[in-house]
Formats: structure tokens, sequence, C-alpha cells
């Protein structure tokens, strides 16, 4: 292996890492608000996907301006589905009936998916797929810039939310402790419908940021909530920060086996750090606080 394949893998491994911290966040948001383990996710992700795809070939406009619509479009799914459904479950088994509900929930969007639009691959035919950059001797696509540079946005955006609002400050009290959120007057079964909002309001950045330099079908979301799961487990369950560590380190080792072991086998690398992570370290390596009360 050369310095300059070497270097271009971990400049891809790196922009790949990005995009999955945000195929992820969403992911620790359901469950560090409501302990929600939401297996639909990477089928709203792949629902984005499609209505951006869709979106580029009706308009032939840019399917990164479909977002204007499928942002909002995907936050008042998220609220109203949790508060028609998930917030019906028993909290004594909301975890386990979650699993159950959000995997039928999965179902029904890849056979909605696959009548609406039959299980033909699709692929966004974009003017600059085929572009490239050249940085200190290595080439990377401009689609995966595009998709990374979206993917820094909407995490940036994500952590000042977090950070310098009132809502972010009570979904993150409500996140570290429910009960004393209450008794500082938090509502936190709104701000637990907002959360779930937000959380599927970055699925459809994600999916859109995906539908750039992807291949989509219905079943495609199987092949990502794995890895997804492996990200949110290794980083800390209810970790942002922790889950965008754990991508970045992924991501990079992914794209750093790929050489040696070609992309099939590299995916393993998802699953071995998942097992490890449990049998070392439970709460997760890079935060996970949240791991130790449940």
């Amino acid at each position: 292996m050369d310095g300059s394949l070497l270097f271009q893998s971990l400049l891809l491994g790196l922009l790949l890492g990005g995009l999955y911290a945000l195929l992820a966040a969403g992911l620790t948001l359901y469950f560090g608000v409501m302990r929600v383990v939401m297996l639909a996710h990477s089928a709203f992700l792949v629902l984005a996907a499609y209505l951006a795809w869709f979106f580029s070939s009706s308009t032939g406009l840019d399917p990164l301006l479909s977002l204007l619509f499928t942002v909002p479009l995907f936050f008042g799914i998220g609220v109203a589905l949790q508060r028609l459904l998930i917030s019906r479950l028993r909290p004594a088994t909301l975890t386990m009936m979650s699993v159950l509900l959000t995997f039928s929930l999965a179902l029904i969007i890849e056979g909605l998916l696959g009548f609406a639009f039959t299980g033909t691959h699709r692929r966004i035919a974009l003017p600059y797929s085929g572009a490239h950059l050249e940085v200190f001797g290595a080439s990377v696509p401009v689609v995966k810039l595009i998709a990374f540079g979206l993917a820094a946005l909407a995490l940036g955006g994500l952590y000042a939310l977090l950070k310098l609002t009132r809502f972010g400050q009570a979904l993150r009290a409500t996140i570290q402790h429910e009960e004393a959120a209450k008794l500082v007057g938090i509502n936190t079964d709104r701000i637990a419908g907002l959360g779930f909002g937000l959380g599927l309001a970055t699925a459809a950045v994600g999916g859109t940021a995906l539908a750039l330099d992807s291949t989509i079908y219905p079943s495609l979301h199987w092949h990502w909530i794995g890895p997804l799961m492996a990200i949110i487990v290794v980083g800390g369950l209810g970790s942002i920060p922790g889950a965008a560590i754990a991508a970045m380190v992924l991501g990079v080792g992914q794209s750093m086996l790929q050489i040696p072991l070609g992309t099939t086998w590299a995916q393993t690398f998802f699953y071995l750090a998942l097992f490890a992570t449990l049998m070392l370290h439970p709460q997760g390596f890079f935060g996970g606080r949240l791991a130790q009360r449940f």
C-alpha cells in the first residue's frame, strides 16, 4: 500500500464517518429521550432518499432543494408518531415493544416504496456526479464532499440547538434524568414529541445526503440498520458526541480495511466493534452515561 492510496483511504473514511454520524444522530435522540429502539430509522432514510430522487427527476432541480419540504414533513411525522403510537406503549415494556412497533413500520415503508416505485434500483443523475478534486494526490469525489458538508452543517445545527436554546436545555435535561426534569417544570411529554420529530428530521437530511452517491431500492434499509446500531452502542447510548466520534472511527476503520479485505468483509468491522464494546465496555467507549441507568 503506497502513501497516496493510504491517504485517500483515510480521507474517504473521514468523509464516510461524517455521513455515518448524521445517519446515527436520530437513533441516539430516540433512545436518549424515550429509550426507544427505532428500527424504522433506516427505512425513513431510504424514504427521504426516494423523495429526493423523485423531486430531482420530476423537476430537474438539485435534490438538495427537496430538503425544504422533507425536513418539516419528517419532523411532523416524527411528532405524530411519538404522540399517536410510541406514547401509548406501557413504560414497563417500552424498549421491547418499540422494537416490534418500529420493525413493523420499517416493513410498511419498504412495502409502500416497492408498490410506488417497484424494486428497480434508482440513482439520481447529477451534473457533478463524476467530478473529482485532487487533494495532495488523492482523488475525492465532489458528491462525497457535498454529503460531508451537509452532514457537518446538520450536526453543527443540532449541536447549537441542544447547547444554546431553552428547548435544547430541556431536551438534554430529559435525556439525563426525566424525573428531575419534571420536578423543575419541564413538560417531558411535549419535549419527547419534539425530540422524536427532531430525530426524524435528521433522517430527512441524512437520506438526501445518502441519495447523492448511492443507488437506492426499497430494501436498502436492512443494509444500514446494523452499522447504525453498532455506532450508537460503541459511542454510548444517548450520547450524540459519542455517536459522532464512534461514526468517524468506524468510518475510517471500514475505509482502511476495504483495501486488503474488500468492501464486503470490511463491513464486519462494525460488528466486531459492537461485540468488543458489549464484552469490554457495555456503556460505550465515548460517552454513554445514560446506558449505566438502563
